[in-house]
């Protein structure tokens, strides 16, 4: 699997405040953090937008590193991604993503696209 697929499926390297940190691009992450802001109604702001990837070392974004439910849970049951999770398929945490995003079903190797 790869390096920069998240615990939930989701691809880092297509991530946008990855992008940035990668690139050291401000601008950006000023174009992020305004979007991001506006999309869950808090201040979000430019220096909060450096992330290496989910399960990568190194720095992450305050949701991925403090706030993810999902990332939190990985950590504790010691998995590679929810896909090695026996509860997968019915994690409430897990589900509203897989069932929206069929790439991120395919990521984590889910039924029915695997």
């Amino acid at each position: 699997m790869k390096e920069l697929i998240a615990y939930c499926g989701l691809d880092c390297e297509v991530c946008e405040a990855h992008i940035a940190t990668q690139n050291d691009d401000d601008a950006l992450r000023r174009k992020v953090a305004a979007l991001w802001s506006e999309l869950n109604n808090v201040e979000i702001t430019p220096d909060m937008i450096n992330c290496d990837g989910c399960r990568m070392d190194g720095k992450k974004t305050v949701y991925c590193d403090a706030l993810c439910l999902i990332r939190r849970c990985a950590l504790e049951k010691n998995v590679e991604t929810c896909g090695s999770c026996s509860e997968a398929e019915t994690c409430e945490k897990l589900v509203p993503i897989v069932n929206t995003n069929v790439q991120a079903r395919k990521n984590l190797c889910l039924e029915p696209v695997c």
